[in-house]
């Protein structure tokens, strides 16, 4: 049975898993215009949970830190362009590519920690970057498809990643500024969907309103116990646990909202397994000869 960390995690992967599904019940609206409502809300929810929990004077720390200020920007940016990437694709009947973003999320990772960051990787795990890497190239050569949506989701993700490395605030906080700071993004995309017949006064009726607060909620839950249980959590565990994620997308996608699981997801979907089996089995076993040099 899972500890209360990982099972925190668990909990995070399983709902983001089945996000597809709200998204889905908004597919009226644009997918900016989601998206602008997404960040309004969680903006709203995070800031008063921590109004609620006293933890007010952190943020009021952050916004007089310009070097950590910079950094939220950053991230702010770049997971907006997730978010909406996401949206799009779920709502533009693409799960299946949403899914695969975030099978190739581990290899994508270990393929930029080498790059930027000098880790050193093994065997195996080079094995994982070039048989994720082929998995492209043949579906794109051989099946005239180029996975592009996939690698927009999943890269902009792992960009996420490397800036949040460098952020020091809590993970509700940085929640918080980073909605903050892409306020007047999101604005703009709820004025000009409004303006166009495209928002919510449009498409909207009666109790489907609540759908657009509970953007914000679907968005902080989440994130509330990912950030309660990874600290408590095993890297390697969290990585295994995080194919529930795709996994689930996956399931929704095909037998919830009808994709076609086609011949060139198949050729991509069997490369990038694939490669994160031997991704999962190289962290095994530099794990286990880690443990026996130190014993």
């Amino acid at each position: 049975m899972l500890k209360k960390g990982p099972l925190n995690v668990l909990i995070c992967y399983v709902l983001w898993g089945i996000l597809p599904l709200f998204w889905g019940l908004l597919v009226d609206l644009s997918a900016l215009s989601v998206l602008g409502y997404r960040i309004l809300f969680s903006l709203l929810l995070v800031g008063g949970y921590l109004l609620l929990t006293g933890q007010w004077p952190q943020v009021r720390k952050v916004l007089g830190n310009r070097k950590e200020m910079r950094r939220l920007a950053a991230s702010g940016l770049v997971i907006a362009v997730n978010w909406g990437s996401f949206i799009w694709a779920v709502n533009s009947g693409h799960v299946l590519d949403s899914s695969l973003a975030y099978y190739m999320y581990p290899i994508l990772s270990i393929f930029i920690g080498a790059v930027f960051f000098r880790e050193r990787l093994g065997l195996l795990q080079w094995a994982a970057v070039v048989l994720m890497t082929a998995g492209v190239a043949v579906t794109a050569v051989g099946q005239g498809v180029f996975p592009w949506l996939a690698l927009f989701i999943g890269g902009s993700f792992v960009l996420y990643g490397v800036v949040k490395r460098q952020v020091t605030c809590d993970g509700a906080v940085s929640l918080l500024v980073e909605s903050l700071v892409t306020l007047p993004l999101a604005l703009v995309l709820i004025g000009f969907a409004e303006s166009s017949g495209q928002g919510a006064a449009a498409a909207l009726y009666g109790w489907q309103f609540l759908l657009l607060p509970a953007a914000g909620a679907v968005t902080a839950v989440p994130l509330a116990f990912f950030s309660q249980g990874i600290r408590e959590t095993p890297y390697a565990l969290a990585g295994v646990l995080m194919l529930v994620n795709p996994t689930l997308q996956l399931l929704v996608g095909v037998f919830c909202m009808g994709e076609q699981f086609t011949a060139s997801h198949a050729i991509l979907f069997a490369f990038v397994w694939t490669g994160l089996t031997l991704f999962m089995a190289g962290d095994l076993l530099g794990r286990r000869r880690t443990g026996c040099e130190k014993s």
